[in-house]
């Protein structure tokens, strides 16, 4: 159903859909840097959120990540 409705967008609007990526060490810095674009842009489509954790030494490092498809 998502495929679906991601194909229907991109066949009405076409080249009007653009996409940003936001990365970020902390989450809270993203979600303050995701609320910020968000209140400059007219239509949203979709987000996607991801979490990765790696290891280094004995630190744990994180990566918080989102994708904002709009137009």
């Amino acid at each position: 159903m998502t495929i679906f409705f991601i194909y229907f967008i991109y066949i009405y609007y076409g080249d009007l859909m653009k996409v940003k990526i936001f990365d970020c060490e902390d989450e809270i810095d993203l979600e303050d840097s995701i609320n910020s674009f968000l209140s400059e842009i007219k239509e949203l489509v979709d987000i996607k959120y991801q979490v990765s954790v790696g290891i280094f030494s004995e630190e744990q490092i994180f990566c918080f990540s989102a994708m904002i498809i709009y137009y």
